[in-house]
Parts: structure tokens; C-alpha cells; sequence
């Protein structure tokens, strides 16, 4: 039986859970992602939308990507933990902000995203890493 990891928002209104490995972890540099983590990055694990299930209601805020597509960001609406990206241009996928795991010992990002956005004083030597979005 796949692991079942779990996870949720600061207060506990929104709580999650989704089974076996993450299909991938990373870090993204845009700008849309630093507004929204108020930090200079946001980790980040992908997961089949299938896999994940949740408890509470999540508010959600329409943001648009470089190609114009829209990125449905949800989170908590007592306690505002950003929980969830579905970016249109991915269809199936949940991006969970990684920092909502319950345990995050074992998160480490796969790659970086958005480099073309990254502070200039960030450093994550061995972490690969896109100017954009591969593909």
C-alpha cells in the first residue's frame, strides 16, 4: 500500500491528504509565486488531482501564467496559508505548497523554476534549473 501523506493550512480549517510519491518537487521563482508565499520562492509538489482529497473548503483566487492561461490558487480563507496551485495548462495536477506537509523532512526540489524571476541573491547551488517552464 502507497504512503499516505498528509498535510493543511496554519489553523486546521483546510486539512489534506493524497497517497504515494509526489510526480514531482521543485521550486518556482515567478513572481506570482513570490507575492503569493510572501518569500522569494515557493516549494512546491506535484500530485495527480485523483490522489488528493480534502477536508474544509479552500477559497480560490484566479491568476493568470506567462501563456495567459489561468492558475486557480487556492487557500485557506481563515488563516490565508496559500495551499493548492491547478494551473490550466496542466490538467490533473495539484501543485501543493510544500510547506503545508505536515512533515517536510523529506522534501527536496527535483528543480527550479522561473529563474528568469529569481532574487539576485538567491543560491541554491545543485538544484537544476529553467528559466521558464521546461517544454
Amino acid at each position: 500500500m502507497a504512503e499516505t501523506r498528509t498535510g493543511g493550512c496554519l489553523c486546521g480549517a483546510v486539512r489534506y491528504e493524497f497517497q504515494g510519491d509526489p510526480a514531482m518537487s521543485g521550486i518556482c521563482h515567478c513572481r506570482n509565486c513570490q507575492k503569493q508565499a510572501g518569500s522569494a520562492w515557493s516549494m512546491l509538489i506535484g500530485v495527480p488531482a485523483d490522489a488528493l482529497t480534502h477536508a474544509g473548503e479552500p477559497k480560490t483566487y484566479v491568476d493568470h501564467g506567462d501563456s495567459g492561461g489561468t492558475v486557480r490558487r487556492q487557500f485557506c480563507g481563515t488563516c490565508g496559508s496559500p495551499l493548492f496551485s491547478l494551473p490550466e495548462a496542466m490538467p490533473g495536477m495539484v501543485f501543493i505548497k510544500a510547506g503545508t506537509l505536515d512533515d517536510t523532512s523529506d522534501f527536496v526540489p527535483g528543480a527550479q523554476y522561473y529563474l528568469k524571476s529569481k532574487q539576485p541573491w538567491v543560491e541554491l547551488p545543485g538544484i537544476p534549473g529553467f528559466e521558464t517552464l521546461p517544454g
